[in-house]
């Protein structure tokens, strides 16, 4: 190997391994999914018993024998009372606020992806396609350091305060819950989650006790390594997914003759079920060129966008077509919640210099500074400053 290729694969590795990349794009997909499942959580409220309840039509016995079928999780299987329902419902909601607001990250995430499995396990009938989403996702972020910007965490650890005394509470009584858990044997069929849980509650432990009795020594350094490499893995598992979304749906379109002939988006702007706005949707499907260029551009979007990843330029212009995209979704096919998703997706790749702008613009709204004014140091750096990665 070339000297010069030694030096560029030993930047990458350090880079790798000594940053945890795209803070500013991991706060966003956090932000944005917590945001996506308390919006569905809150709006869905009056129909709850329906989607979830232990007595809608997707009855409790049911979903316990779909369950021991596929091995799913879901803790609302766990006993068919109403308390118990409306107590993880209630948790899932609260769950999904602290992970917009980033309080306790490390462990609220874990709960927001129990949340979000054992509802959607719980009826697996229930969705528009964007809960497949925040069904992985909510698995994914478990595993990075979403909080590192745009949260309560980092606010909390620009601080110099006192011991902390909320972390440990937390961690002893989510340890406690997950020990009546495991020993009352409500976890059969749930083993391999229950390890994960396990796993990552040890974890939590270790690093706390070595930050707390060894922070500069070579344990504490060696963790944070292994942290960055689990939330840079994370996070590229979360571009490929955003990647094999796009390549999937894309290509499966130009199989379909309705979207060979550009006539697929007329067809749904015709059922009443996907027609919140009808004038709107009815005059949309009497331009037959504009329905033409929407299906075609549609397919050309999603399937040359993973292409264009390594063309920031294109794909910054591919990505906001995406985004625009979903958002007339949202308005002229009534699915706000799958637009949520996918554009918090979708936000995985947004360039760092924008959102470091976007920060600093919603601080002086915030704080109503004039347009010179300063803003606090993490938003002060340039995208210069930033890795230059495909999240960047």
């Amino acid at each position: 190997m070339k000297p010069s290729q030694e030096r560029k694969l030993s930047r990458a590795v350090q880079r790798v391994t000594a940053t945890a990349l795209g803070p500013y794009q991991s706060a966003v997909v956090r932000i944005g999914f917590g945001a996506t499942w308390l919006l569905f959580l809150l709006s869905e409220i009056r129909n709850r018993h329906e989607l979830y309840g232990p007595d809608g039509p997707w009855s409790w016995e049911m979903g316990g024998e779909l369950i021991a079928d596929n091995n799913a999780f879901s803790v609302l299987l766990w006993s068919d009372s109403t308390l118990w329902f409306e107590f993880v419902y209630g948790v899932c909601v609260l769950s999904s606020l602290l992970m917009v607001l980033g309080w306790r990250t490390r462990a609220v995430s874990v709960l927001f992806m129990v949340g979000v499995l054992s509802l959607q396990n719980r009826s697996i009938f229930v969705g528009d396609g964007g809960d497949n989403v925040v069904h992985l996702m909510a698995v994914y972020l478990v595993m990075t350091r979403c909080a590192q910007v745009w949260s309560l965490d980092a606010r909390r650890a620009g601080r110099t305060s006192a011991r902390d005394r909320t972390g440990p509470v937390l961690w002893s009584v989510l340890g406690a819950l997950l020990f009546v858990g495991t020993v009352l044997g409500r976890t059969d069929g749930d083993t391999w989650i229950m390890i994960l849980f396990w796993g990552v509650w040890t974890a939590q432990g270790l690093w706390w006790a070595v930050n707390r009795y060894a922070p500069g020594s070579q344990p504490r350094t060696l963790l944070d390594v292994l942290a960055n490499l689990v939330h840079n893995a994370a996070l590229a598992v979360i571009m490929a997914e955003v990647c094999v979304i796009y390549a999937t749906a894309g290509w499966y379109k130009i199989q379909g003759s309705r979207w060979q002939d550009g006539t697929a988006l007329y067809y749904p702007l015709k059922l009443d079920y996907f027609t919140p706005w009808p004038a709107l949707s009815g005059l949309l499907a009497s331009g037959g060129v504009v329905v033409m260029l929407l299906t075609y551009g549609t397919v050309i979007v999603q399937v040359a966008f993973p292409f264009t990843l390594f063309n920031r330029r294109v794909k910054n212009v591919l990505l906001v077509i995406m985004m625009l995209e979903h958002a007339g979704i949202a308005v002229l096919l009534g699915l706000p919640f799958f637009s949520m998703a996918m554009i918090a997706a979708d936000a995985v790749f947004l360039p760092t210099g924008f959102l470091i702008g976007l920060g600093a613009l919603v601080v002086r709204r915030r704080d109503r500074l004039p347009a010179g004014s300063a803003v606090p140091s993490q938003l002060r750096r340039s995208s210069e400053d930033e890795p230059r990665t495909l999240v960047g």
